[in-house]
This record gives C-alpha cells, structure tokens and sequence, in this order.
C-alpha cells in the first residue's frame, strides 16, 4: 500500500458541503487505512492500493450527490512538489494549483508570466507554483484561470497547507 493524499476540488465552498467525517468514512469504506484530514477543505491523506486511490472520486461523488474530483498525489509525488519549489520572496505569498493531468506544451507556452503585475507562476508538471504577494483573493491567477487556459481540472492550496499534507504523508515539509 502506498501513502495518497487526495487533494478535492471546490468542497465546503458555495454550497457544496462534504463534511470531513463523511470523507473520511468514505475514504475507510474503500480500503483506505490511516486515514487522516486537513482542515475544512478537502484535503485526506490515506494508505491505500492504486486502485482504491483511483476509485475515491466516484465514491465521494455518490456520497455527496454532487461531483468531487480528487486530485491525487503520492507521498513521494508531493514531497518533491516541496522539494523543488522554485519560487521567491515571502512563504506567505506562495501558492500551488494542482493539475488532474499535464497540461498540452501549447497551452503552457500560449501563457505570459510576466503580464500578471506583481503575480508571477510556473506551470512544471502537473502543478503550477503561484507567488502573489498582494494575496491570493486578489490575484488573476485563480484556479479556475488556470482551469480555463490549460483546459484541465485543478485545485490550488497555499504552501502552509501544501506542507502540512507532505508532512502528514511523511514526505519533505521545508
């Protein structure tokens, strides 16, 4: 079994309620051991098969009766996300929006960095690391403008949560 952390997308936001025992009942009923939550917002770590991994969307969407993607990443996956995080200035002001899948070279490349005032990204991988130093509620640079220019589902957490859950998986928490 290998170490998942389920990153979900737009729960507890706008209506959507998905109560985190209710998360973690779901994430029990598949297969999942150790299962812990972060916060109100969707985030579970777990010990599972693939396969169990891979099946939580469904399982969450038939609890809840409404559509919860699950983005996922390994311990290993997420601590490297930490591990190479190339941004600069204020840990306060750093961001990262989770991607479902790779996003097309023509998409990445179609984006200007620099025509974001102060807000400044780079998409490497399936995750895109965010600097806003004006704070994430006043930035362009949301999840659904990243959802919209690279035509993939995506969910962003601030680099205190991002860490939390590496450590929480046992991965890197710098």
């Amino acid at each position: 079994m290998a170490v998942w952390i389920g990153l979900l997308r737009a729960v507890n936001v706008g209506g959507r309620a998905l109560p985190m025992p209710v998360l973690s009942g779901v994430v029990a009923g598949l297969g999942g051991k150790d299962v812990r939550t972060y916060l109100q917002s969707g985030n579970v770590v777990f010990s599972a098969s693939r396969q169990v991994a891979s099946s939580l969307s469904g399982a969450l969407s038939n609890a809840a009766g409404f559509d919860v993607p699950v983005l996922l990443r390994s311990a290993a996956e997420l601590a490297a996300v930490v591990a190479d995080q190339p941004l600069d200035g204020p840990v306060s002001a750093w961001h990262v929006t989770f991607l479902e899948s790779r996003p097309a070279a023509a998409a990445v490349a179609a984006l200007d960095p620099s025509a974001y005032g102060g807000d400044s990204f780079l998409v490497r991988g399936r995750e895109v690391y965010l600097r806003t130093p004006g704070g994430y509620g006043r930035t362009k640079l949301t999840n659904a403008f990243f959802e919209r220019k690279l035509g993939v589902v995506a969910t962003t957490r601030n680099w205190r949560t991002v860490c939390a859950l590496a450590e929480m998986s046992g991965g890197d928490s710098r």
